[in-house]
């Protein structure tokens, strides 16, 4: 079972002092993590990050977002330049990491809207910038996963068939659907049928309870998501995703106000064993 833990639980930029929590993680049964990519600046940070992981045995996998400097949608062709420079960059420090597959929000920004729904322009410049990511993702040998998020947070893609038919358009074999059980929470009237339906697009799963606390412990519809997922064979990676306090970056836009668990050491073991407990039994 290949389970990666979101280093969002304690930082977006993980620096030699966060090797105690890169042990935890290898320590609580995970053989991956979860890396954010949003400093930019340092390929080699990445490079020395990497070399640190294999020493301990996480495979690495990348994770990066966009705003609204670099956002992928916006009307100023110099803003969406930017974007595809960032994203190539953020796919050229995957690389230097040693991960196989960068995910998250390349596609459009976090958190910033215009007050309405998605336009056909804002929908074709996303689809331009990902053309021009997924074609130098793909001379990396890097896999993209394109999360879509709720309606608090994005208005591009909000559902699972909203991202379907963004990655059908962007029409590159590398790039597939993150989905992620949080904002699916929200957003989906039917898990199964959201899952089952887009199958094939499917390359990677968020796993996050509703309220960002411990899987396990509110009122995602976790019988039927892992059942689905069975149903359809997903054999890809299940990362856990949980949020820090220490995150000045994405407090203001993730909502995360107070602590949701216990400890960051409880979370991070007690999620394994929550994916563990599902996996053995279907």
């Amino acid at each position: 079972m290949n389970c990666a833990m979101n280093m969002f639980l304690w930082t977006t930029h993980v620096t030699k002092e966060h090797l105690p929590e890169l042990q935890l993680v290898k320590d609580s049964g995970y053989n991956m993590v979860e890396i954010p990519i949003l400093d930019l600046e340092d390929i080699n940070h990445y490079q020395w990050l990497g070399t640190i992981l294999k020493e301990i045995g996480l495979i690495p996998l990348a994770i990066t977002a966009r705003g609204e400097a670099d956002n992928p949608c916006s009307e100023d062709p110099a803003v969406r330049q930017l974007a595809i420079e960032n994203n190539k960059r953020a796919i050229d420090c995957a690389q230097a990491l040693g991960a196989s597959k960068i995910s998250g929000l390349l596609h459009t920004a976090l958190g910033v809207f215009t007050g309405q729904g998605p336009t056909q322009e804002e929908w074709q410049w996303s689809i331009e910038v990902m053309q021009a990511t997924a074609h130098h993702a793909q001379q990396k040998d890097i896999e993209i996963s394109l999360e879509f998020i709720n309606r608090f947070e994005c208005y591009l893609t909000n559902t699972t068939a909203d991202m379907a038919r963004l990655v059908t358009d962007i029409g590159y074999d590398n790039v597939g659907i993150l989905y992620d059980t949080f904002h699916a929470n929200i957003e989906e009237k039917d898990v199964t049928q959201a899952i089952k339906d887009h199958a094939s697009l499917i390359n990677h799963v968020h796993i996050s309870e509703n309220d960002r606390s411990t899987p396990g412990s509110g009122h995602v519809r976790w019988d039927e998501t892992f059942a689905a997922l069975e149903e359809i064979g997903y054999q890809g990676t299940f990362a856990v995703e949980a949020f820090g306090l220490n995150l000045p970056e994405l407090i203001p836009v993730v909502k995360i106000w107070r602590k949701m668990y216990e400890s960051e050491e409880q979370i991070c073991r007690d999620a394994f064993q929550f994916i563990k407990g599902y996996r053995e039994k279907n």
